[in-house]
């Protein structure tokens, strides 16, 4: 298994831990991943509001990059997937807007096919019948006992049509990721809904009052800590947490990891491999319930 890796810029600054990770899943796994350096940053949605055609041409961009590469994209944060599945939709569902978004990439040497490169999450690949083969057959440290809460972050699910998981309104892809690394799915309503990371900067409490709601259902229903396949995600639900203590005057604790941390654990790299000692809050739950390598 060979894609081209979209990196997104949070895994290369604010979560450095969850770019460690997502190699070691990969060389754990045998998937070779091959980062895209030269591609822009999605946009976030915010580009887009402002100008759609320059958030298009950006994306438009790297999809070129990837199929000159002759390789799938894979995206390892929900935003990013949600933006560039959602500027592939715009491109292909109207043949004179591409050719006037090509028009725009021919002066820098690109062009967008279309047909080249499929947009995947690693959540996704991981999901396929090969990669949960890969995952059954490498798992080092099976995550027995370990109760994990899935938050897949509202972008990868949202607009529906464009998701790639089965039922975006009831998905079950990241808890069936789980059970074949031995861990325990804890299945909780909040698990779909949004983080509350779009409206941060607009309405902070409003924003933290959504992520403490998620964490408390998660809590509430068992979680011995919760699982993301979204950066902006875990910034919320993570590094905002011990703000959300304060603003909600409730005690937490749950440990909030990257789903290539999860991964990595199973396949036997240790929490100091995938710099789990990097968050606000402290894994030591998650660690106490690890098996030796076997």
């Amino acid at each position: 298994m060979k894609f081209a890796l979209f990196t997104g810029c949070v895994s290369q600054g604010a979560t450095r831990e969850l770019m460690v990770s997502t190699k070691k899943a990969a060389e754990g796994l045998g998937i070779e991943f091959v980062e895209m350096k030269s591609a822009a940053c999605c946009g976030a949605g915010v580009v887009g509001e402002k100008s759609p055609m320059l958030a298009d041409a950006l994306n438009a961009r790297t999809f070129a990059i990837a199929e000159k590469q002759g390789l799938d994209l894979v995206t390892i944060c929900s935003t990013c997937q949600g933006v560039l599945k959602k500027t592939e939709c715009n491109l292909k569902s109207d043949p004179e807007y591409m050719k006037k978004i090509n028009h725009i990439l021919s002066e820098g040497g690109h062009q967008y096919d279309g047909e080249k490169s499929r947009i995947k999450h690693f959540a996704n690949i991981l999901a396929t019948d090969e990669g949960m083969k890969r995952l059954r057959e490498r798992i080092k440290r099976p995550l027995t006992g370990l109760k994990v809460a899935a938050f897949y972050g509202c972008y990868v699910l949202r607009p529906s049509k464009l998701s790639d998981f089965d039922n975006p309104d009831n998905p079950t892809g990241m808890e069936d990721i789980f059970a074949a690394l031995g861990a325990t799915p804890v299945y909780y309503e909040s698990r779909t809904k949004c983080c509350g990371f779009p409206i941060v900067m607009m309405n902070k409490k409003a924003s933290l009052d959504m992520a403490g709601n998620a964490l408390v259902d998660a809590i509430e229903s068992g979680a011995d800590c919760v699982v993301t396949g979204c950066p902006l995600c875990h910034l919320n639900l993570d590094s905002y947490q011990p703000e959300i203590e304060k603003l909600l005057e409730k005690k937490y604790h749950i440990p909030i990891l990257h789903l290539p941390q999860l991964v990595a654990l199973a396949l036997g790299y240790s929490p100091k491999d995938l710099d789990m000692d990097k968050h606000i809050v402290s894994t030591l739950n998650v660690k106490r319930k690890l098996q030796p390598v076997g």
